[in-house]
């Protein structure tokens, strides 16, 4: 065994509070439950466990967190060669704060970032606040489903040769793979395109913190060339929910890429910050570096699945069709999106009947499908699942013979993005007024609009709306498998425009 395999057999920081919940100290400080069960815990013990309030130790203490050689510093750096990336910081309010983080990072870079349009609003945010300039490449999309997928790095040098021949070279660029359904990109060529034009590559890799940890995965992004990667380690890699990672890759940019994000990390993090969901970090990865079986057998688990679908003439793979898409290099297993257009009823009734009907919670749903994730570590009841499906199924057969069948009609086209005309971050604080709909064509956005599905932002603050974008929001809202994410009411019969942009503008 390698001293690196040596190395990765520890849980330093886990061992670390374990010691101190053993000493049962006398906490005279923080938390208020004072660490012991017995002395003011009871009513969390007696739901959570005794070991829950006995770890749940603040920051800044001698023997867990403060020094150079903490074992916090030697957890984090397992955690940075476990992912193949020159440096990890751990991350307790999700990926959100990567992505923020990750966006006041950047900005030290230079001011123009090319943003994939299917970005999570949490970037989008960090854009905001930062003052990045951004541009946008719209991914491919499977419009029969409503997905959003990725990039090709054609499709990238063509958007940066766009922007350069505009005179708005960009110093960074963000992209989103794996997808929500699992569509994973060419991570290594997306890397190359950006940095031939002196780019750095952040990836949103929240859907795949377990990738790089078995040889059936994809890779690591921090291994393919990536320089930021935002990890949500509680999506499908083991930890507790709301624990992240970002990482920073060995690249060309990492000189300066590191002080920033350091700096960045101190804005977006707490000074509170829970040894529970760092813990779950350290012990995630942990298990990871050594279930290289465990992941195989839910890889296993997961292709049983799929076949049992197969076989079952109601449901369909839509992952079965991803070579169909050129931005689609390879497919994780443990993301199953289902087809169920074929019950004559939603994705969103079949979701919403396995879980109020018979306790099984799928993780998404649009109008034609709904979407399984099974965890890296984790194994679940395969005919209990079969079962459900089968039984709503069922029930759908008895719906669609009765004349009952659901509304399934496709929306409308994605709308091609108005034009920037103010930054999002002077138009986001700019006085702004609530309009009409028929009113808002032609003036500023305030706001962020967003149609789901596919979930891809059709408005920012400062761009232009468009009378093509107002038809496509108001048709996807009225329908009763759609709704619109920051409208500011249910129908988008209103939007908040900047008042007066010439004078925002000039004031920002």
């Amino acid at each position: 065994m390698s001293n690196a395999e040596n190395r990765q057999d520890r849980l330093p920081y886990v061992d670390a509070v374990r010691r101190l919940a053993a000493s049962k100290p006398l906490q005279a400080m923080v938390p208020g439950h004072g660490g012991d069960p017995d002395r003011g815990g009871r009513h969390l013990a007696d739901i959570y466990g005794e070991a829950v309030v006995r770890m749940d130790a603040p920051l800044m203490l001698e023997g867990i967190d403060l020094g150079d050689d903490s074992p916090m510093v030697e957890a984090l750096e397992l955690a940075a060669e476990a992912w193949g990336a020159r440096r990890a910081w751990w991350l307790t309010n999700g990926a959100s704060q990567g992505n923020r983080t990750a966006a006041f990072a950047v900005r030290g870079l230079g001011e123009r970032v090319l943003m994939q349009r299917s970005s999570h609003s949490s970037f989008s945010d960090g854009v905001l606040l930062a003052g990045l300039i951004p541009a946008f490449v719209s991914p491919n999309v499977d419009h029969v489903h409503g997905i959003a997928h990725g990039l090709t790095p054609q499709m990238l040098e063509d958007a940066l040769r766009t922007e350069i021949e505009a005179g708005r070279a960009v110093q960074s660029i963000y992209v989103v793979s794996p997808s929500y359904f699992g569509s994973t990109a060419d991570v290594a060529g997306l890397a190359a395109v950006a940095h031939a034009h002196d780019a750095a590559l952040i990836v949103d890799n929240a859907w795949a913190a377990h990738y790089g940890f078995h040889p059936e995965l994809p890779e690591s992004p921090a291994r393919l060339g990536a320089d930021l990667v935002i990890s949500s380690t509680h999506k499908l890699a083991g930890s507790l929910t709301q624990s992240a990672m970002l990482l920073l890759g060995d690249t060309e940019f990492a000189e300066r890429l590191e002080p920033l994000v350091a700096r960045a990390y101190t804005m977006t993090s707490s000074t509170s910050a829970s040894s529970i969901l760092m813990g779950s970090l350290d012990a995630a990865r942990h298990a990871l570096v050594h279930g290289t079986e465990t992941i195989g057998a839910s890889i296993r688990r997961a292709e049983e699945f799929r076949e049992r679908l197969r076989a079952d003439e109601r449901f369909s793979v839509i992952s079965d069709e991803f070579d169909e898409f050129p931005d689609i290099i390879a497919t994780d297993p443990l993301h199953v999106p289902i087809d169920v257009s074929r019950l004559g009823q939603s994705g969103h009734w079949v979701r919403d009947r396995a879980s109020a009907e018979h306790g099984v919670y799928f993780e998404m749903s649009t109008a034609t499908s709904i979407v399984a994730i099974l965890g890296a570590l984790a194994s679940p009841d395969l005919d209990r699942l079969m079962a459900v499906l089968t039984a709503v199924a069922d029930e759908a057969d008895e719906l669609r013979a009765a004349g009952k069948a659901s509304d399934q009609s496709g929306f409308p086209q994605l709308p091609d993005a108005g034009t920037l005309r103010m930054l999002p971050r002077s138009a986001f604080f700019a006085e702004s007024v609530l309009v009409t709909a028929h009113q808002a064509i032609g003036q500023v956005s305030a706001d962020t609009l967003a149609a789901y599905p596919p979930g891809i932002p059709n408005l920012v603050p400062g761009e232009e709306i468009t009378e093509e974008t107002v038809s496509f929001l108001q048709a996807v809202a009225a329908s009763p498998t759609g709704y619109v994410r920051g409208a500011a009411d249910p129908m988008v019969a209103t939007f908040r425009v900047v008042r007066d942009p010439i004078s925002a503008a000039q004031a920002g």
